[in-house]
This record gives structure tokens, sequence and C-alpha cells, in this order.
């Protein structure tokens, strides 16, 4: 049965180990942005957290029945790589933050004095967009065709991809500071549907941002760039 080796970092444990990414999230273990670490590294409360986490990871690995991942990163090849991250994690912030930040505006006007906090999440939301649209537009139109050309130029590659990583840092910040915000994506007992619609897609959102920064940040960008440091 496959097994969690402690040895590798965490980004390492998630390319391997994909149902491993939500038992991360759960414990805000930070495995795309701070991923080249160990998990021990990665807990600096101590050996009892890591004896928590490393049992609710090996739980995830089990419940997969130790069958090999069908979907194995690490085997695409860049073009097919690229293409991923454009269909899918691109696709669905396009889809979905015009969706969600009139959603998110609506709550904080109509529970803002039950929930001062709605405000400040809404003002991060806003900062996200403003910081994902342009981000997003130059890796379509200019670092993923740069780095799908036959021979692209590693020194410049690498540069945009340092640039890229650095904008993550930001992006992962701002996710801590809005799931702090929306306490942890929970209802309020008074919370409307629509608030619990708000903190469902939140969530999503976050789990999506994650994995679409995992990808880039250590599936795509080692192969031109090397490792990232966390």
């Amino acid at each position: 049965m496959t097994s969690l080796d402690r040895t590798k970092t965490v980004a390492q444990i998630v390319i391997e180990h994909s149902e491993c990414a939500r038992v991360f999230q759960e414990h805000h273990i930070d495995f795309c942005c701070h991923g080249n670490v160990t998990l021990d590294e990665a807990c600096a409360s101590g050996p009892a957290r890591v004896a928590v986490i490393t049992a609710d990871l090996e739980r995830a690995i089990a419940e997969r029945g130790g069958a090999p991942a069908t979907d194995d990163v690490q085997a695409l090849s860049v073009p097919a790589l690229v293409a991923r991250l454009v269909d899918r994690h691109h696709g669905y912030l396009r889809r979905t933050l015009p969706f969600v930040t009139p959603l998110l505006a609506k709550v904080a006007r109509v529970h803002g004095e039950h929930n001062p906090k709605l405000e400040g999440l809404h003002g991060e939301l806003l900062e996200l967009v403003t910081e994902l649209e342009p981000h997003l537009d130059h890796e379509e139109a200019v670092l993923f065709p740069a780095l799908m050309a036959g021979a692209p130029d590693r020194a410049s590659a690498a540069a945009e991809l340092r640039a890229m990583f650095e904008e993550h840092q930001a992006v992962g910040a701002r996710l801590a500071r809005m799931r702090a915000l929306a306490d942890d994506f929970t209802t309020p007992e008074w919370g409307c549907g629509s608030y619990r619609a708000l903190m469902k897609e939140l969530q999503e959102l976050e789990t999506d941002l994650l994995r679409h920064v995992h990808l880039e940040n250590h599936v795509l960008m080692p192969r031109f760039a090397g490792p990232t440091a966390s």
C-alpha cells in the first residue's frame, strides 16, 4: 500500500498524492507558495500538530485505496500542462470572479452591521480580482507562449516565472486574509441563503486557486527555472 513519505516536501506530497491537498488546506498548510518545506518544518507548533496532520494525510491516502494516482501531472507535456491551467483554472476564475464579487457585495451590504468583517472581506476580494485579471492575461499572452516555443530563452523564461512566483505569494497571503475574515468560511446562525452560498463559493475559490498556484509553482516552474524558494 502507498504510504506517506515525510522526508518529502509538502509540495511533493501533493504532487504524488493529490488527495492530500484537501488535508493541507483544512489545516491551513500552504502547499503552493511555501510548499518547499517538510511537514515538520511547516508545523511550527510542534510534534503534536504534525501527528494529527500525518494521521489525516495517511487516512486520505488509505481512502484512495493505495491505488496509483490516475492524474500524473508530472507526466504532462508543457503544452498539455498549459492547456490544463488555462482551460481548467483560468477558465474557472474567469467564470467565478464576476459571479462571486457582486454576491459578496450584496451580503456585505445586507449583513455588514451583524458582521463588520464582511466589508474587509469584500475589499480583499476586489483587490484579488485587480491582481488576478492582468496576471491571467499576461500568462496567456506572454508567458505561456514563450514556454511553449520550440527553443525558449531560458533566462527570459526564468525571469518571467520568478515574477509569476512573487505574484503568487501575494495571492497566497491575500487568500489567508480572506479565510480569516470569513471565519474559515462558516455561516453564522443568522446567515441567510445568500450568505451560505457566498461561503461555499469562497471556499471553492480558495480550493481551486491553491491547486492552480501549486501546479504553476511546483510542476511548471521547475522545468525552466529550478525549484522555488519558500
